[in-house]
């Protein structure tokens, strides 16, 4: 999982990852915000938001290359409050594919790994 902390509030985080993927060419699938919804039943909880990343022409190749991973898409990124600090959090595409030993996802994983780096820069580190 590659994780790091960020000076950013989570809204501000989820605001740069969404500038982030819109850069990069991909879309943003479902943005779940555990927060929002926990208010919905009276309860306050850290911030906890996750963006479900993808675009239907990877999903094609994905599942030419190895239907069954399919499980795992779209791809996530994980935004939290951790004690006080926002965290962001990421299985990066080529480590969820991994575990499909197929070299195609192999290499559609890697293609992705290029751009979610570039969707995770857009968050400054703390």
């Amino acid at each position: 999982m590659h994780t790091f902390s960020t000076p950013l509030s989570a809204d501000e985080a989820i605001d740069k990852l969404k500038t982030g993927v819109e850069g990069v060419g991909l879309r943003v699938v479902a943005h779940i915000n555990g927060q929002a919804n926990a208010k919905l039943i009276g309860k306050d909880v850290p911030a906890d938001q996750i963006l479900e990343i993808f675009r239907p022409d990877f999903a094609i190749r994905v599942w030419d290359a190895c239907k069954p991973a399919g499980h795992d898409i779209p791809l996530r990124i994980h935004v939290y409050e951790d004690q006080g600090t926002t965290k962001v959090a990421c299985r990066m595409p080529s480590t969820a594919f991994a575990a499909f030993d197929s070299p195609a996802l192999a290499e559609i994983g890697t293609e992705l790994d290029a751009l979610f780096e570039q969707i995770l820069a857009q968050v400054p580190r703390a």
